[in-house]
């Protein structure tokens, strides 16, 4: 059988009805692992991006979705480990502790999940966008040194990541839309007379002559005309 493949122009290219909705641990152990060690993934679906190289505006896919992709970390200094991670209109910072990514069959720790936030402009003076990144790595050491090729497994092991970006924006909008119009509507809408006038008594009467049931506020016993015909109400 064919691999699946729904990776299009750099953009994940779904069938109607199908939605890409992994967990932590799928995209740590079925995805990245599977990735690093040059293993065949479940579907040809997260295109490979340098996400650093661009805005998270400009990456490819729908903005209004969450957009997943491999890329490869660069360190900031030739010499050091800290990742580079400033993009042309600004900067992605770390936020929170890093969340341990645990195998739910073993029971062991396989990777991490790192929160990070784009800020717009340099650092440390950026604006704090709604752009927020999951970055997930490997961490399990065990799974490393069974390769025969450790030391470059070990390499391709802490360059690789999957990174996960979204808009905590895209998904408040609906409810601020819906806030909005609510308060629009009970502001514009006609105000209810609180005391209505009384409405008195109502008669009505009918005949077998199949005249329309009527109904007046006038007392009983005072006189109407119902298509040329006199009637007094007696009920």
């Amino acid at each position: 059988m064919d691999k699946f493949n729904f990776v299009r122009n750099g953009m994940i290219r779904l069938p109607p009805g199908f939605r890409f909705q992994p967990t932590d641990e799928e995209l740590v152990f079925q995805y990245l692992r599977c990735k690093v060690f040059s293993c065949p993934l479940p579907a040809s679906i997260i295109p490979e991006v340098n996400v650093c190289m661009y805005d998270p505006w400009d990456l490819p896919g729908d903005l209004e979705q969450e957009r997943y992709f491999f890329s490869n970390k660069e360190s900031k200094y030739r010499n050091g480990s800290r990742a580079n991670r400033v993009t042309s209109s600004g900067y992605w910072k770390a936020t929170g502790t890093d969340k341990k990514i645990v195998s739910s069959r073993r029971n062991h720790i396989v990777g991490k999940k790192k929160t990070l936030v784009f800020y717009r402009g340099k650092a440390p003076n950026g604006c704090k966008t709604d752009w927020v990144m999951h970055e997930y790595c490997l961490v399990n050491a065990e799974t490393t040194a069974s390769i025969n090729t450790a030391e470059n497994a070990l390499h391709q092991k802490e360059n690789w990541v999957l990174c996960r970006i979204f808009s905590k924006k895209r998904s408040c909008k609906t409810d601020e839309e819906v806030i909005r119009v609510n308060n629009a509507e009970m502001v514009h809408a006609p105000q209810t007379n609180n005391n209505p006038s009384p409405v008195s008594s109502s008669s009505s009467c009918s005949s077998s002559s199949g005249i329309t049931e009527v109904t007046s506020s006038s007392e009983a016993g005072d006189e109407e005309e119902i298509s040329g015909c006199t009637k007094f109400r007696s009920c």
